[in-house]
């Protein structure tokens, strides 16, 4: 067991309440694909900015299409080794919040309650309404737009329907990073895994935790621009290190 593991597992040891905050690179072990990566579908598929969403009825019938055509690779995911990892210490009391850039709903799947997951990005696993946030499942938003690609709309209110993830250019959700901040702030350690970090305003809140005075760790496979920051940084694979550091 290396040093560096070593003091990642005292830290989580002798912590109460932790705060996980989690970016792709937790979800790539489950076969889901980074998005920003080189080579990534963004670089393929110039993402759909959120005004043209709302201005644009092709806009909007694209981004279904990219939805549905994806559909095969997220509907196929499973929690792995990282997100059991995170789970086991949630189990045990250990976390507060698990925070992420993620939208695929694979720590909920894991074991941690809806309730502490904290998903500033929005979930992919369903969609709403933009004016009055009707839940509406996809299976229901598939039936409709089977038929000549008829665009959903709301079944209560007649508002646009949109995947539950939060689109460039869209705002970002004002309770989710308020509770981010505020589990940030009231930790005893924070720990950022699988994130590249460069995504603003959500790459402020690990920062926010270390301001506040709680040790910071970053696990990535590749340097972060946080690095600098951190207490401890480890250049490794997820899955095995969470799973190795759980255990000891």
């Amino acid at each position: 067991m290396s040093a560096e593991l070593e003091e990642f597992a005292d830290l989580v040891r002798k912590s109460r309440s932790i705060a996980i905050f989690t970016g792709a690179g937790i979800s790539t072990e489950s076969g889901i694909p980074d998005f920003r990566s080189p080579g990534g579908l963004w670089e393929k598929n110039r993402p759909i900015d959120f005004s043209e969403f709302l201005q644009s009825e092709e806009a909007r019938r694209e981004s279904w299409r990219r939805k549905f055509a994806m559909e095969s690779v997220l509907s196929k995911a499973e929690p792995n080794k990282g997100h059991m990892a995170i789970s086991s210490l949630y189990e045990q009391g250990k976390i507060c919040a698990v925070i992420t850039q993620n939208i695929d709903g694979l720590h909920q799947a894991s074991g941690v309650s809806d309730a502490d997951v904290i998903e500033v990005h929005g979930n992919t696993t369903y969609a709403k309404c933009l004016d009055c946030a009707t839940r509406m499942e996809l299976e229901r938003v598939k039936e409709i737009f089977a038929v000549d690609e008829t665009l959903p709309s709301c079944e209560k209110c007649g508002g646009l329907i949109k995947t539950a993830t939060i689109s460039f250019g869209q705002a970002m959700p004002v309770e989710e990073m308020r509770r981010a901040a505020e589990a940030a702030l009231s930790c005893d350690l924070f720990v950022a895994i699988g994130s590249s970090l460069v995504v603003y305003p959500a790459a402020e809140i690990p920062l926010t935790a270390k301001q506040a005075g709680a040790p910071l760790v970053i696990l990535n496979r590749e340097p972060t621009p946080l690095d600098g920051y951190a207490d401890l940084v480890l250049h490794r694979e997820i899955g095995e290190t969470l799973a190795s550091v759980t255990k000891l």
